[in-house]
């Protein structure tokens, strides 16, 4: 890992807390269905490549990552409602139904914080220092910046750019971790930062990407 680490900034979804499919799938489960988890960590590896070609093109898409997400799986599960595809994205796109945290979250983050000053960087809808609070690690955080509360979301440079001005951090120093390549990796690197992907899902894994797939993981490549 790079020396000249001084700062990391996190993403949250996908990369700290996970979402509480069972309430955000309860569309689903009205309707008779309940994904499989396989398949739904299959879909998630498709839906980011697909998706990251769509970002790189131009930067920006009509629709999001979770709109393609949805559509394709209920065209994969054979239902085809618009109504249901809706609801789930607007359930996913509610912060407060991302709060799964792994075992250990807190405490690779406090080891993690033992070395660098950790900051928030997260596309949410104004309120991930609750949803922080609630699953115990917002104190980790000295600082938590909320796309929903800036009103810039991530690819866009300002956030990054706010994030690092309040920690008083230059773009060189500062590590980003998050798990889309698109919006959090290049969205990082594009103002001057570095960034590695946190890739549970296993999408970049054939990728010449920095990457890794637990916080546990990262613990470790930081102290080497």
């Amino acid at each position: 890992m790079n020396s000249a680490i001084n700062f990391i900034f996190f993403d949250v979804g996908n990369t700290l807390l996970f979402a509480n499919r069972e309430r955000i799938h309860a569309p689903l489960t009205a309707c008779g269905f309940t994904p499989d988890p396989e398949h739904l960590r299959d879909l998630e590896r498709r839906t980011k490549s697909q998706f990251d070609s769509l970002m790189t093109k131009d930067g920006s898409h009509d629709h999001s990552f979770w709109w393609l997400f949805y559509s394709q799986l209920l065209a994969e599960i054979g239902l085809h409602d618009d109504a249901v595809r809706d609801q789930l994205v607007t359930n996913i796109r509610d912060s407060a139904n991302w709060d799964i945290v792994p075992p250990g979250t807190r405490e690779h983050l406090q080891k993690i914080g033992t070395r660098y000053p950790l900051g928030i960087i997260s596309n949410a809808d104004g309120r991930i220092e609750d949803v922080l609070r609630r699953s115990n690690i917002a104190d980790c955080f000295r600082t938590i910046t909320d796309s929903g509360l800036i009103g810039y979301e991530k690819p866009h440079p300002e956030i990054f750019r706010q994030a690092l001005k309040s920690l008083h951090a230059a773009p060189e120093e500062s590590l980003f971790v998050g798990d889309v390549y698109s919006v959090d990796y290049l969205g990082a690197t594009r103002v001057g930062m570095q960034a590695m992907l946190m890739d549970i899902s296993g999408a970049y894994r054939d990728k010449p990407l920095p990457r890794v797939e637990s916080l546990e993981e990262l613990q470790i490549r930081l102290s080497t």
